[in-house]
């Protein structure tokens, strides 16, 4: 019996550990359902005034609001593949509120080829979601002078360049009909939830430590027979 203690131990204490990472990512899933639930809760809550700046990204964001006012000169292009609709850009446009404020709107994508396409510019109502998007990180190119667009959205960036405040708007719903440009709202389709598919793994590696434990331990007692 002596030569099966080992494998044993080692067996079950490998289960156990297989096992508890399985539970544990059951916890994470848990976790992401709520706060995705708390995510389209805050998206599609009645939507209100722009909140007083400075507008904090950590209380605000996802936050819907209306805003009107007016389109600004100078709208940027941000590089952009959205599922379902191929490449192109996201228009990023400044935009003055009627109390003065100039604030970043993103007024969704423009296909690719289509971008020398007049927008309608001018008196908008504008109805979305505020967002700090976090796209971008130490290996995100600089935005490329020649061609004119953006490889991420850089809020804090972005309203150095256009002069506004580092508050950006994703249209829903809009005033304005006659655009190229197809809107693209905050949604939670792009958090990512792979918790249940990593616990299924855990549990299936346990379930073949064991079944390896279980044939070693029959070789020791067959050469021991």
């Amino acid at each position: 019996m002596r030569r099966v203690v080992f494998p044993l131990l080692l067996g079950l204490g490998g289960a156990a550990v297989l096992v508890g990472l399985g539970l544990w990512q059951l916890d994470r899933l848990e976790q992401k359902q709520a706060q995705i639930a708390r995510i389209e809760a805050a998206i599609g809550a009645t939507p209100t005034a722009l909140p007083p700046a400075p507008v904090d990204p950590e209380r605000h964001r996802f936050q819907p609001v209306e805003v009107e006012g007016t389109y600004l000169e100078g709208d940027l292009l941000v590089l952009a593949s959205p599922k379902g609709l191929g490449p192109g850009y996201r228009v990023i446009a400044p935009f003055q509120t009627v109390e003065g404020r100039r604030i970043l709107i993103d007024r969704g994508f423009l296909r690719e080829g289509t971008q020398g396409l007049p927008r309608e510019g001018g008196k908008a109502r504008v109805t979305g979601n505020l967002d700090w998007p976090q796209e971008t990180d130490r290996f995100t190119p600089p935005p490329d002078p020649v061609r004119g667009y953006w490889f991420a959205r850089d809020v804090p960036a972005m309203a150095a360049r256009l002069g506004t405040e580092p508050v950006l708007v994703v249209l829903r719903e809009t005033s304005q009909t006659d655009t190229p440009v197809t809107p693209l709202p905050v949604d939670s389709s792009g958090l990512r939830n792979d918790h249940l598919e990593y616990a299924i793994t855990w549990f299936g590696l346990a379930a073949v430590w064991l079944a390896m434990t279980a044939f070693l331990i029959r070789r020791v007692l067959r050469r021991r027979a």
